[in-house]
């Protein structure tokens, strides 16, 4: 079996097998990842795709071979985030609303939820709260890093994200109950 680390220098030296083995480990987490963002398959997969031969163009640039899947996720959710941005989708920073939402957050502990709600609960986040949600929490993408991306302030940042998770544990809350 050939390292992590053989591949990479193998790919550095331009070997086109070791670019075949690091797409078939990797290409169907970092598929995964673009989903979160890309709805439609068809573009995924451009995007997937466009993310490999963006990192096999700049392979020489990997410092750490260890890092390879982290390395090509990155450049595959920026890909997505361009994707989001090319087809016209505006990160808008909604003003603070009139209600406060910060005086009474809701209660994570008064119910219970599994995988699949947690993710149809996603999935049911406004495009906005649903990005900054799933940059923030779960690629762990520094908010001030989140904001540079989507050209948005770090308090515009903070604000969707508190915003997406109050939303998420409505709408978890709500799935609870529809038993």
């Amino acid at each position: 079996m050939i390292t992590q680390e053989s591949l990479i220098v193998m790919c550095k030296n331009g070997d086109p097998n070791a670019y075949t083995e690091l797409y078939n480990k990797y290409a169907k987490y970092v598929y995964n990842a673009i989903c979160r963002y890309v709805e439609h398959t068809a573009e995924a997969e451009d995007i997937l795709q466009e993310t490999f031969v963006d990192a096999y163009r700049n392979i020489n640039s990997l410092n750490n071979p260890n890092n390879f899947g982290g390395w090509v996720k990155r450049i595959a959710i920026n890909k997505a985030i361009n994707w989001l941005q090319r087809r016209r989708f505006k990160m808008i920073e909604l003003e603070p609303e009139k209600e406060s939402i910060a005086e009474e957050p809701i209660d994570e502990d008064d119910f219970e939820y599994t995988m699949s709600k947690v993710n149809k609960a996603i999935e049911a986040l406004p495009l906005i709260y649903k990005t900054v949600f799933q940059l923030y929490a779960i690629e762990n993408i520094p908010q001030l890093e989140i904001a540079q991306l989507l050209g948005m302030t770090h308090t515009g940042v903070r604000t969707q994200y508190f915003r997406a998770k109050n939303k998420l544990l409505e709408t978890l809350k709500e799935i609870q109950y529809e038993r």
